[in-house]
This record gives structure tokens, C-alpha cells and sequence, in this order.
């Protein structure tokens, strides 16, 4: 089996380092969630380490999460509040919860983690599922760039210190919009790899995905501010909901 068909397969790389200043400040984003939350409760998809979840139910809202790495549930456990929020560890495509939900969100271009068409349509499938009657599922997501990869691969020096040098190398499967990379870090332990895939989509093919499981388009913005979604936008923050 391919490391990328384990759901837990990010959070086993990257938990003990994925809290760095590198990170998006998670205030805009939080503020933007509790509107939209309204009563609760809520649900996190890859809800990691917790870097969202923790200040949306300091707020006072429920907040519940599914994570695919123990790893990054120990790390979100080990923080102040983190042992008060429901966490299922299993795979957010199958979203094996019951709910109902008045918000489902999905942030960080998470969403491109799930590398198959199928997948990525069961995880809107099951997220309609557990949503209550006129509830909400944010995504947040870039917007694939076709000059970032004019090439069928990439390479990107990361680091060089007179320990160690990392670098990053992309290929790209476009038919397929599917990009597999590779972190390669050499040091005195050794050479280290950590792979990592992707599928990526458009807005308008996130829309479609979104309506084959009976979920509208309600609003699109460029950020969390609520700027105008353009042509020109290199993010998105899609909001679709459910019928009344």
C-alpha cells in the first residue's frame, strides 16, 4: 500500500515540527469561523494540532475534530484546552462522525490532501451527511496556478546550514491534477525523505464537487477579511451550504 492511502500519513511527518511562526495567523480565520458558526456545534476536518480548533472553542463553541495521525492529536492533547475537544482519529474523506453540524471547515488547502477524485467527492458526500439543515462547510484553498508548474517537475533548494541541506522536488502528473513531492534532508544521520501528495482543484471544480452532494455555493472570498474574490485571487474561502 502507498504511504499516501494512510490518512495519517501528513501528521506522521510533520506533527512534531508543524507549529512554527511560518504559520498563518489562525485570528482572522477563527473570527470569520464564529460567525458562521452560529449556536454549534462544529466540526474540524484534519483538525491537527489544534491551531484552530483551540481559539474557535475558547470563543464557547463546540468544537469537535477528526485527525488521521495520533501524532498530531498528542500534540493538540498537550496544550491548554486540548484534552476538552472530541477528537475521532480516522480518515476526514469517510467524516466518520454523526453529527449534525451547523458548521463543517476544512482550512490550510487541506482538502488537496485527499490525492484521489473518488475521495475527495465522499468527503463532500459524508460532510452533507452530518451538516444540519442550512449548515455550512468552509473551505479554505489556493488556487492552482498554472505557471508554478509550466514544467512536469520542479526543484527547490529549502535550506543549507553547515549541518545539513534540504530540498524539495515536485513532479506533476497535470492530466490527472496530481503533484507527488519529496523533502529530501541530508545530515550526519543520514538522508531523510518525506513524501507528500496532492490533488489539486479549482474553485469551480470544488463547486461542482460541491452540488454533486446536494451543497450550494453561498459566498467566495479572497481571505478571511471577506476581500473580493477576482480573477486575480490566489486563495479562496468557499462557503456552501444546505438546503433549509
Amino acid at each position: 500500500m502507498s504511504v499516501f492511502d494512510d490518512p495519517g500519513h501528513f501528521g506522521k511527518l510533520w506533527a512534531s515540527t508543524y507549529d512554527n511562526p511560518s504559520l498563518p495567523d489562525p485570528s482572522q480565520a477563527v473570527q470569520f469561523l464564529a460567525e458562521v458558526a452560529g449556536a454549534g456545534p462544529v466540526l474540524e476536518l484534519a483538525i491537527g494540532t489544534g491551531r484552530v480548533a483551540l481559539p474557535l472553542a475558547a470563543r464557547g463553541i463546540a468544537v469537535e475534530g477528526i485527525e488521521g495521525a495520533p501524532e498530531m492529536v498528542a500534540v493538540l492533547r498537550g496544550k491548554p484546552g486540548g484534552d476538552t475537544i472530541p477528537v475521532t482519529v480516522g480518515d476526514m474523506a469517510d467524516v466518520p462522525v454523526e453529527g449534525p453540524y451547523s458548521l463543517v471547515f476544512l482550512v490550510f488547502n487541506t482538502l488537496f490532501n485527499l490525492d484521489k477524485a473518488d475521495r475527495q467527492a465522499d468527503c463532500f458526500h459524508n460532510i452533507a451527511r452530518v451538516l444540519r439543515p442550512g449548515g455550512a462547510f468552509v473551505v479554505e484553498a489556493f488556487v492552482p496556478d498554472p505557471a508554478a508548474f509550466d514544467r512536469d517537475e520542479q526543484v527547490q533548494m529549502r535550506s543549507v546550514t553547515e549541518d545539513s541541506a534540504s530540498i524539495r522536488l515536485h513532479q506533476y502528473d497535470r492530466a490527472a491534477q496530481r503533484f507527488v513531492r519529496q523533502t529530501i534532508t541530508f545530515d550526519a544521520g543520514g538522508v531523510h525523505l518525506a513524501p507528500f501528495a496532492m490533488r489539486y482543484l479549482w474553485p469551480e471544480q470544488i463547486d461542482e464537487l460541491a452540488a454533486a452532494a446536494g451543497l450550494h455555493l453561498e459566498a467566495r472570498y479572497a481571505d478571511w477579511t471577506r476581500s473580493p474574490y477576482t480573477t486575480d485571487s490566489r486563495n479562496h474561502i468557499s462557503v456552501y451550504r444546505t438546503r433549509e
